[in-house]
């Protein structure tokens, strides 16, 4: 494991270029059939509404701000001025107190399970319980990334209203936020005043206000009424100066909500929905994927817009179109990253977001479509065939601006067939803190926690503190193409990524083939020089892959193979195949390894290793995964 948690070279601080990744939109569908809700074929119900073209692209020309007339536009452009929203919406008149205008029907379900501890008294964050009682709510408290997200964005309401009738949640609410309040009375600094947690918190404010305003306690009414005013008017200056990503988002579409629900809104409501709209351009890639690259982004953007629409619904308005798009646009290539189990691969830091999750999320959105398979901007490949799925990081890392939990796993991939996975990522690194200790968040970052190669046990991208991403592989190079072998036509992607090319001359390349019925994965990694002078001497290198939970490996009598026994009886059989040229003292061995699934969990597992010595004047090496019987 010593290499799994090297240490990252944080002396690399330049932000990557992603701008080679692809340039255009492709259509929605792929050969998987459509998501079913709730299920984990795959399969059509006729519950989840009519399906999508499969042919249908949707690009960002489609994203626009609803028009206007002259009148609008000036309030609009009056509030963004400071010109305050109760003097444009109705002059001559004293400011209407503050109350909410509507109650809110969100579909959008939290965690039962969470809900049902805080009743207990605890939280239930990542695997870990928290006491209410022990709680320091106070901004200024040094807590895990994880506690502070859940305790300052105030999504442990969802989980609270999922797990009992409201009458039974009230008191638990009630104590919480008024704990909560105590310790952060007013906007400042620390976790609690991100943009990004403090949208979230006016969301959930709006979205579950009969948990926090109808209770017994008399006092705490005009102390929420009062943050609520106090928070809107706080992101109607901070959430527009945001750097773009999904912190603005969330704190734009919390200020466009309050102009749905608060009095005098119609100003606060014009600004926020252009400003809203503008943003949600600049958060995904013309495919539809955050440019963060973190599946977590993905699902909050669309958890965030199925909110705000509930919000115009409960305002008896109508929604822009931009943002039924949008919520379209960002599904495909969610499910890209669906496993057969139904649940994700472990992507950019995350860990493997459960099946149920994923499917609450887009039951909620009502969006019925099939994923992305040849994803140019999102750059997650997925390759089918019968019941073998593989996804492939065929893309360069977040840049340092949109980069969340950045990880150096270009040209990783995992590979599950069924329910069981047998080739995956670490993961969990934004979990951290939690059952994850949070001393190996760092090396669960790297590229030694991916499935790829890994040259002189060095990131193929600098991985940094805070979740940002140096120097390394800013080009990415991809075909995809079908094409004929035993068995029938196979899904063939080839990818080469230069985040070696400065350091060590050399030019990571990756061909995956899978055969149509799913049996067969052959791999080759290839080390090209980056010059036509290539370097002398020798080089050492490891190409990994980490197992699956559950993944018996027995090594072959020659040392060039490994049967690999399923959780659920199947057995794949991995193989060296031929000689590995410009290449000494290559071996395969297996080594611990772990992998870290949705709830934060770490499980030990195992990973098989080829490792040795390469030439720096290039190196080809070929494997192969076969399902035996």
């Amino acid at each position: 494991m010593a290499s799994l948690f090297r240490d990252a070279e944080d002396e690399r601080t330049e932000a990557l270029d992603d701008s080679s990744a692809g340039q255009s939109a492709l259509p929605l569908g792929d050969g998987d059939e459509p998501l079913r809700t709730g299920d984990e074929t795959g399969e059509a119900n006729d519950n989840t509404g009519a399906l999508e073209p499969a042919g249908r692209a949707l690009a960002l020309t489609d994203v626009i701000a609803p028009r206007s007339g002259a009148g609008e536009a000036f309030i609009r452009m009056a509030y963004r001025l400071g010109v305050p929203g109760h003097v444009l919406a109705a002059p001559f008149r004293r400011p209407a107190a503050t109350r909410l205008l509507a109650t809110v029907a969100t579909p959008n379900a939290g965690d039962r399970a969470a809900g049902t501890a805080l009743r207990a008294g605890h939280f239930h964050i990542n695997g870990v319980k928290l006491p209410i009682g022990q709680v320091d709510f106070d901004s200024s408290a040094r807590l895990a990334p994880g506690v502070e997200r859940v305790l300052h964005s105030f999504s442990w309401l969802y989980d609270l209203a999922a797990s009992a009738p409201r009458e039974d949640c009230v008191s638990v609410a009630e104590r919480i936020t008024s704990n909560w309040i105590k310790a952060n009375g007013e906007p400042g600094k620390g976790p609690a005043w991100e943009v990004e947690h403090a949208g979230l918190r006016l969301m959930a404010w709006l979205v579950h206000a009969p948990l926090v305003l109808s209770g017994q306690d008399g006092a705490l009414k005009p102390q929420v009424l009062a943050s609520i005013s106090e928070t809107a008017a706080w992101l109607d200056k901070r959430a527009p100066r945001t750097g773009a990503g999904i912190g603005q988002i969330t704190g734009l579409a919390a200020v466009t909500a309050a102009g749905l629900l608060l009095p005098e809104g119609k100003p606060r409501r014009l600004f926020g929905e252009a400003a809203l709209i503008r943003a949600l351009g600049e958060l995904v890639g013309e495919d539809g994927g955050v440019l963060s690259r973190c599946p977590e982004a993905q699902m909050q953007s669309i958890a965030v817009l199925t909110d705000l629409i509930a919000c115009y619904e409960a305002a008896e308005r109508d929604a822009p179109d931009a943002l039924f798009v949008m919520r379209e646009l960002l599904v495909p290539p969610l499910l890209s990253l669906r496993h057969g189990d139904g649940a994700l691969g472990n992507w950019q830091g995350q860990g493997a977001i459960s099946a149920d999750r994923v499917a609450a999320l887009i039951a909620a959105a009502g969006v019925r479509t099939r994923p992305l398979k040849d994803v140019q901007h999102w750059g997650f490949q997925r390759l089918r065939g019968g019941k073998t799925i593989v996804q492939f990081d065929a893309a360069p890392p977040p840049r340092t601006r949109n980069a969340r939990t950045g990880c150096a796993s270009t040209l990783a991939f995992e590979l599950s067939e069924g329910p069981s996975r047998l080739i995956v990522n670490c993961g969990g690194a934004s979990l951290a803190g939690g059952q994850v200790p949070a001393r190996i968040g760092q090396g669960l970052r790297a590229t030694a926690a991916h499935s790829t190669l890994v040259l002189d046990n060095a990131n193929s991208t600098a991985v940094l503190l805070h979740g940002k991403l140096g120097k390394g592989a800013e080009t990415v190079d991809v075909e995809r193409k079908q094409v004929k072998g035993r068995g029938g036509e196979a899904a063939r992607v080839e990818a080469s990524h230069d985040g070696y090319a400065t350091r060590f001359g050399l030019t990571h390349q990756r061909i995956l083939t899978l055969r149509g019925d799913g049996t067969e994965l052959a791999g080759e990694d290839v080390l090209v020089p980056a010059s036509r002078k290539g370097k002398r001497g020798k080089i050492g290198f490891a190409i990994r892959f980490h197992l699956g939970r559950g993944v018996e490996a027995h090594m072959s009598e020659d040392g060039r193979g490994a049967s690999l026994l399923m959780p659920d009886g199947k057995l794949w059989q991995f193989r060296l195949r031929g000689d590995a040229a410009g290449a000494s003292d290559v071996a395969l061995h297996c080594e611990d390894s772990l992998w870290v699934d949705g709830e934060g969990r770490p499980h030990p597992t195992e990973q098989l290793v080829i490792e040795g010595m390469t030439s720096r004047g290039g190196g080809q090496f070929s494997w192969l995964l076969k399902k035996m019987g």
